[in-house]
C-alpha cells in the first residue's frame, strides 16, 4: 500500500469518527444553556460532579478489559473464539460494575453530603448510570476492536442525541437536576439494549468458559493506574473545587472548562484510530508510512488547534454569556484560555505517545501520568484555596505540559520526527491576523447570530492567509478535495 492510499484510508476514518465526536464535543455546549439557564449554579455543579464520577468509576471497575479485547481479538476470525473472548470479558465487567453500583447506592448519603450538595436522590440514580455507562463503553470497544468504525460512530452519535433529548425533556418538565440524571439513565439503557442486540446479530450468544480471562486481566490491570492518573489530571479538580469552594464554584468553573476543552474533539478521532493504523504499518515494516501518518496527524491537528486556542480565548466571555448566564460568564471566561492551551498540548501528546506504544515502551507514559497526577493533586490543594478556580486552571495547564515535554523527548530517541516549525510559525501568523480582525469587530459578538458570523468570517480569513503564506500547499488541498469526492 503506497503512502497516499494509506493517507486516504486513514483520513476517511478520521472524518467518520470526527462527525460523531463533533456531536459529542458540541453536546457539552448544548447542555450549557439548557442546564445553566434552567437550574441553579449549585445544581449545575451537581451535574458536573455526576459526569466526573461517570468518568471515574467505570474506568477503574472494568480492569482495563476493553483494551485487552482490542489487543487480543482484533485479528481473530473464528466466531467461537470471538464469542469466548467477548462474553468472558462481558461477564467479568458486568459483575464488577454491579458491585460498584451497589457500593455507590449504599453510601449515597455520605457521597451526596461530601460532593453532591446533599442531593441523595441524584447519587442513587447515578449508581445505575455508572453501570450502564460501563456496559455501553464495553460494547463500543467491541466495534472498535473489529474496525467497524461506521457502527462505532453511529453508536456514539445515538448515545449523544438520546442524552440531549431526554435530559432536555426532563429538565424542561420541571424535574430539575434529578430529572437530568434520569435522562442520562434512560439514554444509556436504550443504547445498551440496541448495541447488545447489534452484537448478538453478529456473533450470537455463548456461555463463556473464561479460558483466557487470566491473560486478559494480566494485560488490562496494569493500565488501570495510568487511566486513573489521567482522570486525576483531567477531572479531579472539580472534586477539589467542590470541597474547598463549594458546589456553586464547580458550576462557575466548568463552563469555561467545557468551552476550552472543545478542542479535544479535534484529536479524538486520532486517539481512536492511530493505535490500530500505526501498529499495522509498523508490523509490516512500513516505517516511512508510519512517519508520514504521524506527520499528517500533527499537521491536521495543529492547523485547527492553533487558531481555535486563540479564537476561544478572545471570544470566551461573549460565548459563555450567550450560552450560560452573565454571572457564570464573568468568572468562567478566565478559565478557557488555560484549558484550550492544555488541550492543544494533550492533543500533541496523544499523537506522539503512539511512538512509545509501537516500541512497547508503555511504562514510560504510565509512570509519567502517575507522577503528573501526584503533581496535579498537590498543586490543586495549594492553588485552589489561594487563587480560587484560576488556581485549578493554572494547574491544568502545567500538568498537561509535563507529559507532552517528556513524551516528546523519549519518543524522539526511538524515531526521528520533527515538528514543521515553518508551518507552526505560519499558522501563528495567520492566527494573529485573524485575532486582530476579531478585536476590530469584537462588538459584533453580542448576539448568537452575530457571533456565528464573526467566527465563520474569522475562520475563513485564517485559512486564506495560511494558504497565501504557504502554510497549506496545493497538493494538500487537492488531497482533501479528492477525499470528499470519493
Amino acid at each position: 500500500m503506497n503512502t497516499m492510499v494509506g493517507h486516504k484510508t486513514f483520513a476517511r476514518q478520521i472524518g467518520l469518527v470526527a462527525v460523531s465526536n463533533l456531536l459529542i464535543g458540541l453536546s457539552g455546549l448544548i447542555f450549557l444553556p439548557i442546564l445553566t439557564k434552567t437550574l441553579s449554579i449549585g445544581d449545575y455543579g451537581i451535574w458536573i460532579e455526576s459526569t466526573v464520577t461517570i468518568g471515574l468509576i467505570p474506568g477503574i471497575m472494568m480492569f482495563g478489559l476493553p483494551y485487552a479485547m482490542v489487543r487480543y481479538l482484533a485479528a481473530e476470525k473464528e466466531k467461537t473464539k470471538i464469542q469466548e473472548g467477548f462474553y468472558s470479558i462481558f461477564v467479568i465487567v458486568t459483575l464488577s460494575l454491579v458491585f460498584a453500583s451497589i457500593i455507590v447506592y449504599m453510601f449515597s448519603g455520605v457521597i451526596a453530603d461530601s460532593l453532591f450538595g446533599n442531593s441523595i436522590q441524584s447519587v442513587k440514580i447515578l449508581s445505575l448510570v455508572i453501570f450502564f455507562e460501563g456496559i455501553v463503553l464495553l460494547f463500543q470497544n467491541y466495534f472498535r476492536t473489529f474496525q467497524q468504525i461506521k457502527t462505532y460512530s453511529i453508536i456514539l452519535g445515538l448515545q449523544t442525541v438520546f442524552k440531549i433529548i431526554l435530559v432536555t425533556y426532563f429538565v424542561f418538565s420541571g424535574y430539575g437536576i434529578v430529572g437530568a440524571v434520569i435522562g442520562l439513565l434512560i439514554a444509556d439503557i436504550i443504547v445498551c439494549l440496541l448495541t447488545f442486540f447489534w452484537i448478538y446479530l453478529q456473533i450470537g450468544f455463548k456461555i463463556p468458559k473464561f479460558t483466557d480471562i487470566r491473560e486478559y486481566l494480566n494485560f488490562g490491570l496494569p493500565t488501570v493506574p495510568a487511566n486513573l492518573s489521567v482522570w486525576t489530571v483531567d477531572l479531579s479538580d472539580r472534586y477539589i473545587i467542590g470541597i474547598f469552594l463549594g458546589i456553586a464554584a464547580v458550576g462557575c468553573y466548568s463552563p469555561g472548562y467545557v468551552l476550552g476543552n472543545i478542542i479535544i474533539m479535534l484529536f479524538a478521532p486520532l486517539s481512536l484510530l492511530l493505535p490500530t493504523v500505526l501498529s499495522k504499518y509498523y508490523d509490516e515494516n512500513n516505517i516511512e508510512i508510519v512517519k508520514e501518518i504521524l506527520k499528517f496527524s500533527i499537521k491536521y491537528f495543529l492547523v485547527l488547534a492553533i487558531p481555535s486556542v486563540i479564537g476561544l480565548s478572545l471570544l470566551a466571555r461573549p460565548i459563555l454569556t450567550i450560552l450560560s448566564t452573565p454571572e457564570i460568564a464573568s468568572q468562567a471566561y478566565m478559565i478557557t484560555p488555560f484549558v484550550a492551551l492544555s488541550a492543544l498540548f494533550f492533543g500533541l501528546y496523544t499523537i506522539i505517545v503512539q511512538i512509545l506504544v509501537l516500541m512497547k515502551e508503555t511504562r514510560i507514559p504510565a509512570i509519567l501520568w502517575i507522577v503528573t497526577a501526584i503533581i496535579s493533586l498537590i498543586l490543586n490543594f495549594i492553588l485552589v484555596p489561594l487563587l480560587g478556580i484560576i488556581g485549578a486552571a493554572i494547574t491544568t495547564l502545567i500538568t498537561y505540559l509535563i507529559p507532552f515535554i517528556f513524551t516528546t523527548y523519549f519518543a524522539s530517541r526511538h524515531m526521528n520526527f520533527k515538528f514543521e516549525r515553518s508551518f507552526i510559525v505560519k499558522s501563528l501568523i495567520a492566527s494573529i491576523i485573524m485575532a486582530l480582525l476579531v478585536l476590530c469587530i469584537y462588538s459584533l459578538s453580542n448576539s448568537l447570530i452575530n457571533l456565528v458570523i464573526l467566527i465563520s468570517v474569522s475562520a475563513l480569513v485564517y485559512f486564506i492567509i495560511l494558504y497565501l503564506i504557504g502554510g497549506l500547499k496545493r497538493n494538500e488541498i487537492s488531497f482533501f478535495k479528492n477525499l470528499l469526492k470519493d
